[in-house]
C-alpha cells in the first residue's frame, strides 16, 4: 500500500523483453534504498512494483505481461522519468489517500493551463472509470494522490500545485500524455457492497439505475 505522496523522480535505466515480459531497471534517483530489501514493493509511476535486485542505484523489476497491458509501463524509454515512493509502513503519514498500486486504466491528459500559481490539468479517464470519479474525491495519476476539483462526463479537472509540479514528473505532461489511473479503492468496494448477494453471481456487473431501485437507492 502507499499514500500517492511521491518521494522522488527516477529514471528508466534499461528495459529487457523477456518471455513477452519485461524487466526494467530504475535509477532511483534521491529515493533511499537503504531500508528497501528485495521483494519490497516500490509504487513506479502508481504501479506496484517488486524489487527483484538492487545494483545499489536502483532497482531491477519484473512487469508481467498483464501490467503491460493496463497501464503505461509498456510505452517507456530509457531516460523516462519516473514517479516513485516506497510502500508504506504502521508508522507512515498518510499525507494522501490510501493507494493499491494496481492501476484502473489509463488516462489522457487534454489540456492544461496557468491558475494563479499553480496549473490546471484536464484529464480524460476510460468511460468505464467516470462513475468513480467525483467532485472532491480523491484520484492517484502516476501515483500522485490528487483532489478532483471538477468533473465533466469523463473529463476531470487538477489544481497541480507549485511544488507537486516540482516533485513529480507533472511537468512533463502535454496534451495526448498518457498517465495511470487509479480510482479511489474506497468507490470500488462501495459498488459491490451495494450489489450484495447479487455480487456473488456470475456475470455480476456494476451498478445501474435498475439495481439502485431494487435495493432502494432510488425512487421511482
Amino acid at each position: 500500500m502507499f499514500t500517492g505522496i511521491v518521494q522522488a523522480v527516477g529514471e528508466i535505466a534499461a528495459l529487457q523483453p523477456s518471455g513477452g515480459d519485461l524487466r526494467l531497471r530504475v535509477r532511483s534517483g534521491e529515493l533511499p534504498l537503504d531500508d528497501v530489501a528485495l521483494g519490497d514493493s516500490i509504487s513506479t509511476n502508481g504501479v506496484c512494483l517488486t524489487v527483484t535486485e538492487l545494483p545499489g542505484d536502483g532497482y531491477w523489476a519484473d512487469v508481467s505481461r498483464e501490467t503491460l497491458d493496463f497501464t503505461t509501463l509498456g510505452g517507456l524509454e530509457v531516460g523516462s522519468r519516473v514517479n516513485l515512493e516506497k510502500a508504506l509502513t504502521p508508522a507512515s503519514r498518510l499525507g494522501g489517500h490510501i493507494v493499491s498500486g494496481h492501476v484502473d486504466g489509463v488516462g489522457e491528459v487534454v489540456s492544461s493551463s496557468e491558475d494563479g500559481r499553480s496549473i490546471r490539468f484536464v484529464l480524460r479517464a476510460p468511460a468505464p472509470l467516470a462513475k468513480y470519479i467525483a467532485h472532491k474525491g480523491s484520484i492517484t495519476v502516476d501515483g500522485t494522490s490528487l483532489t478532483v476539483n471538477a468533473v465533466n462526463g469523463a473529463e476531470f479537472d487538477l489544481n497541480i500545485i507549485p511544488q507537486t509540479m516540482q516533485e513529480t514528473i507533472f511537468g512533463s505532461y502535454r496534451p495526448g500524455s498518457r498517465v495511470n489511473l487509479e480510482v479511489d479503492v474506497i468507490a470500488r468496494y462501495l459498488e459491490r457492497l451495494v450489489l450484495g448477494e447479487a455480487a456473488a453471481e456470475p456475470g455480476a456487473g456494476g451498478l445501474s439505475l435498475d439495481t439502485l431501485a431494487e435495493h432502494g437507492f432510488l425512487r421511482r
